[in-house]
C-alpha cells in the first residue's frame, strides 16, 4: 500500500523546497498516498457540476464526536465542534482575536512549532518561550516555569512538534489551571494526535476531555496531517465555551468565513467516516519507518517519537541543513525554526516509502561519525 510513490508534477511544496535531485525530509506532509475514499468522494462531488455555497451539516459535528469516541475512547459533545474552512494556523490566529485582550502574555515551549511565534507577532501579542525540560525519555512540560510568566494564553502542540512526544494528561491539566479564572485560554494544537504509534505506551491526551470540558481550553485538530490532505485546508475546533464559539464565529464572518466549506467537508467527511482501516495500516508503516530511521541515526536521535512521523535530531554529527542540502542531497528542517532551544538541531520527516527512506538515511550517515 505504501510502496514507491511519485509526487512530481503535483506542485508539492515539500519537494519544491528541497530542490532537484534531493530527497525531501523537511516539510510535515507525507510522501504516501492518502485513503482512496477521499479521492473517490472528491470525484463524486465534482461530477455534480454545481459548486456553489454550502451550509455546515450538523451530522458532521456528530461524525467528529464519533471519531473521538472510536479512535480515542473519549466523549466530545457535538455542540463543542466547530467545522472550519481553514487550517489550524489560521484557527489559532482567529481564536486570539476572538479572546480579545489577554490577562498576560502568550507562553509556549521551546523547541516548539514555529507557527506560534509567527501568529503572536502578527497579532501583536507579547509572548515568552520557555525551554522544555529534557529527560532520558524525551521532553517534559516545565509547568512551574510556565507559571512564572503568569500566562494569559498557553499554546501547545500535542503531540509535540518536533519530537513526537506524547504529553501526560496531568501536564495538560496543570497548564490549563494556569489560565483558569484569569480570562485566559489554553489552545492545544492536536493535528498529530491521531498518529499515535501502536507501541507508544500511552494514549493521546485530548485537552478538552482531560480537563473535563473546561471553558478555558480549546483543542484543534484536522484531517490534514492524519490523512495527508493538508492541501485542502480545513480543521475542527473543540470549543466547550459557547460564548467563545459565538465570538469566533463573529470574527470569522468579519473575514468572509463561515463554518463548513464545500471541498473541506467532502474531504473531512470521507476521511473520518471511512479512513480508519487505512489509518491503521499507515501507523504500522510509520512504526517500521521510525525504527529504520532511529536505528540508522543512533546517537543523533534526541527523543524517540511516540506519535506522528517526525524525528528530532542533534545536528552536531550530521552537519547543518545547508551542508546536508549541498553535500548529501537531503533536505531537513532547520531546528532554529523551532525556537532558541532548537538551534543546532534538525527535524526529519520519515513518512516515506521505505526504499526511499533507506536511500536518504544512507546519504545522511555515510562517512559521518554519529
Amino acid at each position: 500500500m505504501f510502496g514507491e510513490f511519485d509526487r512530481s508534477g503535483t506542485g508539492s511544496a515539500k519537494w519544491a523546497r528541497a530542490g532537484a535531485a534531493r530527497i525531501a525530509l523537511g516539510l510535515a506532509d507525507m510522501d504516501l498516498p492518502g485513503p482512496p475514499a477521499v479521492g473517490a468522494a472528491l470525484a463524486e462531488r465534482a461530477r455534480h457540476g454545481a459548486l456553489g455555497y454550502t451550509v455546515c451539516e450538523e451530522a458532521d459535528r456528530e461524525l467528529v464526536a464519533r471519531w473521538y469516541r472510536q479512535r480515542h475512547r473519549v466523549e466530545v459533545d457535538p455542540d463543542w465542534v466547530m467545522l472550519l474552512p481553514f487550517g489550524p494556523r489560521t484557527a489559532v490566529r482567529l481564536l486570539v482575536e476572538a479572546v480579545g485582550e489577554l490577562p498576560g502574555p502568550a507562553v509556549f515551549g521551546s523547541p516548539e512549532w514555529g507557527g506560534f511565534g509567527q501568529i503572536c507577532r502578527a497579532a501583536g501579542v507579547a509572548f515568552r518561550e520557555v525551554p522544555f525540560t529534557r529527560v532520558a525519555e524525551g521532553y517534559r512540560l516545565p509547568v512551574a516555569e510556565f507559571a512564572r510568566h503568569r500566562p494569559g494564553l498557553v499554546l501547545l502542540s500535542s503531540p509535540h512538534n518536533p519530537s513526537g512526544r506524547l504529553w501526560r494528561a496531568d501536564e495538560i491539566a496543570a497548564l490549563a489551571e494556569l489560565v483558569a479564572g484569569r480570562g485566559g485560554l489554553l489552545v492545544s494544537d492536536e493535528v498529530h494526535g491521531d498518529l499515535v504509534h501502536p507501541d507508544a505506551g500511552q494514549e493521546h491526551p485530548v485537552a478538552v476531555t482531560v480537563t473535563g470540558g473546561a471553558r478555558h481550553v480549546v483543542t484543534l485538530n484536522s484531517v490534514g496531517k492524519t490523512f495527508n490532505a493538508s492541501g485542502v485546508p480545513s480543521s475542527f475546533a473543540l470549543v466547550p465555551d459557547p460564548g467563545l464559539r459565538e465570538r469566533l464565529a463573529a470574527v470569522m464572518a468579519g473575514y468572509g468565513l463561515w463554518e463548513g466549506g464545500l471541498l473541506e467537508q467532502v474531504v473531512q467527511r470521507a476521511a473520518l467516516a471511512e479512513g480508519g482501516p487505512w489509518l491503521d495500516d499507515l501507523l504500522a508503516h510509520l512504526t517500521a519507518a521510525r525504527d529504520l530511521a532511529t536505528a540508522a541515526l543512533g546517537g543523533a536521535v534526541l527523543a524517540r517519537p511516540q506519535a506522528s512521523y517526525l524525528l528530532w535530531l542533534d545536528g552536531t554529527g550530521l552537519g547543518s541543513r545547508g551542508r546536508l542540502l549541498t553535500e548529501r542531497k537531503v533536505e531537513l528542517s532547520d531546528g532554529a525554526d523551532f525556537g532558541v532551544a532548537g538551534s543546532g538541531c534538525l527535524r526529519l520527516n520519515f513518512a516515506l516509502p521505505l526504499d526511499r527512506l533507506r536511500t536518504a538515511l544512507t546519504r545522511l550517515t555515510s562517512d559521518n561519525a554519529l
